[in-house]
């Protein structure tokens, strides 16, 4: 019995047939793919292998500008995540900015414990930070894996707040409208996609109140 080739030996054959199939249905697939790119969605989510971007909406190639890291940071000194913000928003012209993280997430669950992880300590931060902010209601949870649900949430939640502070994002609402802001979560145990329904419109005049650029309508 032939031995069965690892995913990496099995890539460019694989990426074969994805090519017959797509062309089987669209024979000019590859042609309007290279025409350019309109997405409609900037999607901030994390690195963990599970939860892929357009698997979880159903979303094909050219809809969806996707971002990724550990836990679906937004930091206010990742150059690499606000250069991607300032790209989509900015230039693609995306109407809708989605920050995703999933239950069950190793980074959030790695700052909730007490150990040196070198260089991904200061990464691990912002987590804790978010921690700190709400520590009262998350200090009230009881049972270690609804606490560890809901800082996921919370952690989506601050993640959303940061993009919403950008200059591009703030001036580019107040001048069209959109992108709007929300925060999901990808429910691993079940596929589901949770929307936690964050006001943008609230989060973004409060966030005024300390963070405005000077921007006006």
């Amino acid at each position: 019995m032939a031995e069965q080739k690892s995913l990496y030996e099995s890539a460019f054959d694989n990426n074969k047939k994805w090519i017959a199939e797509k062309k089987s249905t669209n024979k000019d697939f590859f042609k309007h793919l290279a025409e350019g790119q309109t997405p409609e969605i900037l999607y901030i989510g994390c690195s963990d292998s599970r939860a892929t971007a357009e698997d979880l909406m159903g979303a094909a190639p050219g809809q969806v500008f996707v971002h990724r890291n550990i836990a679906n940071i937004v930091g206010g000194a990742d150059l690499n995540t606000l250069s991607v913000i300032q790209y989509a928003v900015g230039h693609l012209k995306v109407k809708h900015v989605v920050v995703c993280g999933h239950y069950y997430c190793g980074g959030v669950k790695a700052a909730m414990e007490a150990h040196d992880l070198g260089i991904l300590n200061p990464w691990l931060r912002y987590i804790r930070d978010v921690y700190r902010i709400h520590q009262k209601e998350l200090d009230a949870i009881i049972d270690q894996e609804q606490r560890y649900r809901r800082l996921v949430e919370l952690n989506v939640q601050e993640q959303c707040i940061n993009v919403i502070k950008t200059a591009v994002l703030q001036k580019t609402f107040l001048q069209t409208g959109s992108p709007v802001v929300h925060g999901w979560v990808f429910d691993v145990r079940t596929g589901e996609l949770i929307d936690l329904k964050i006001d943008f419109e609230k989060e973004l005049k409060h966030i005024r109140e300390i963070y405005d650029l000077g921007f006006e309508a």
